[in-house]
């Protein structure tokens, strides 16, 4: 997996060195000598993930990583801090300044290559869905970034896997003031329990008696309920390869024994604030595409959608020889609403006449809003006979009672017009039109009628 690596350090030696190494595992690399040029890359877009080394004049690298974290066009990137300093307030210090992992100098050329591809494969699955959210921004969705540097990764839920009270009542006790704790002390559960639970962060012990602590983090990978959860290891400060194989599976991050309490505290609250990044982007995209098909007054699916799915489903009842219908229908005089009772008596006429409508269909039925006052409804396996009946059922339903405006003070009564068709030998367009013929003659017949298609 390749990415752009920019690579900042005041010493052209250890620029060499990294830049030669990083190369020759195929990353595309970039130099920089201090924080302000190493802020003026990262804005341009032009890196991936940043290695940034701590001990720098003028600016050091705690400040640089400061001012990435909290700036919108770079907030999102990874920063590795290399360090000399290996005292774990240090290390503290870093993740309170936004760092998302660490190196110690004399650096650790295998270590540094996983943790970099590890953030790297993390990066891009979050461009595609950043991506998609600035889009969504354009569209008239919220910005989330405030909300991402205001976060402070607290109050999360975080299940620890591990059988060793010794260990586990120490992770407790540091966590216990910041965070919900749950622990599962049988891995074998803890899949369950993961799965159910709405976690924000696993931490699973590589001390597990009779049980591979690696297997465990592969099994939650590999299920969709668990696969975004964070994953940190707790282990043993010579179980490095173990380590090491951790970040090839997709684990997010480890401490070793005897764990520091801040630095646990730091990075726990650091994969929390990630996670919930990632879970808004996600939340965010997901919003965009519903906007996308739902009309928003009513709730109902919009004329978008209505096209993308209609010739689908109308495929499906050929291919299965089961019949087809729609219904056409248009709120009888709804012009008169607005202009007599304004445009909000017209809208809340909208929303009231969309759930009506739906609670005299069937659950299977699919109800879209055409635009104004036009509806129609799609009735899979459904004769134009059964159709007829199911339109007077809704017909009479609309005109039993007024519906209510001016928030409960006032009812208006209105009727509509309906028009049926089945799907025949013609396509979806032809379908449509002999509906709307039908809704057409039900129009000039008098309204508050039903009229069924020719076959």
């Amino acid at each position: 997996m390749s990415a752009r690596i920019l690579v900042v350090d005041d010493v052209l030696p250890n620029l060499k060195l990294l830049e030669a190494r990083l190369s020759a595992e195929y990353f595309d690399v970039t130099l920089a000598t201090n924080g302000p040029e190493a802020l003026a890359i990262c804005e341009q877009g032009h890196c991936d993930i940043v290695l940034l080394d701590v001990m720098m004049p003028g600016m050091d690298g705690f400040e640089v990583c400061r001012r990435l974290k909290a700036h919108p066009t770079t907030a999102h990137l990874p920063v590795i801090m290399v360090t000399a300093l290996d005292q774990p307030s240090d290390r503290v210090r870093g993740l309170e300044a936004g760092a998302d992992d660490f190196v110690t100098k004399p650096v650790d050329e295998i270590a540094l290559i996983a943790r970099v591809r590890s953030l790297a494969r993390l990066k891009m699955a979050h461009d595609e869905l950043r991506s998609r959210a600035l889009t969504a921004v354009g569209l008239g969705m919220p910005n989330l970034f405030d909300a991402v540097v205001a976060d402070q990764g607290l109050n999360g839920r975080v299940l620890i896997v591990d059988d060793r009270p010794s260990s586990y009542e120490r992770l407790v006790v540091a966590l216990e003031k910041s965070q919900t704790v749950t622990v599962e002390t049988h891995p074998a559960e803890a899949v369950f329990k993961a799965a159910e639970g709405e976690f924000d962060l696993i931490m699973i012990s590589l001390g597990l008696r009779d049980f591979d602590g690696l297997r465990l983090a592969a099994q939650l990978r590999s299920l969709e309920r668990t696969r975004q959860v964070p994953l940190l290891l707790i282990a043993e400060a010579e179980d490095r390869a173990r380590l090491l194989r951790g970040l090839d599976l997709g684990v997010n991050d480890y401490l070793t024994r005897p764990v520091d309490r801040n630095e646990l505290v730091a990075r726990v609250r650091t994969q929390i604030k990630r996670k919930r990044y990632a879970d808004s982007l996600r939340d965010n995209v997901q919003a965009s595409l519903e906007a996308a098909v739902v009309d928003p007054l009513t709730g109902l699916s919009n004329r978008r959608y209505l096209d993308s799915h209609l010739a689908a489903l109308a495929g499906q009842a050929l291919a299965s020889r089961k019949p087809l219908a729609v219904m056409a229908l248009d709120i009888d005089h709804f012009k008169l609403v607005n202009d007599t009772h304004g445009h909000e008596a017209g809208d809340d006429v909208l929303r009231g006449f969309s759930a009506r409508v739906k609670n005299a269909i069937r659950a299977a039925d699919l109800m879209c809003r055409l635009g104004g006052e036009e509806f129609l409804v799609v009735m899979p396996d459904t004769t134009l006979e059964t159709a007829a009946r199911a339109a007077e059922r809704v017909r009479a339903a609309v005109e039993s009672e007024g519906f209510s405006i001016d928030k409960g003070g006032r009812a208006v009564a209105v009727t509509v017009s309906v028009g049926i068709a089945a799907l025949g030998t013609g396509d979806v367009h032809d379908l449509l039109r002999r509906a709307d013929r039908a809704l057409y003659r039900s129009k000039t017949e008098g309204r508050n009628r039903v009229s069924m298609a020719a076959a």
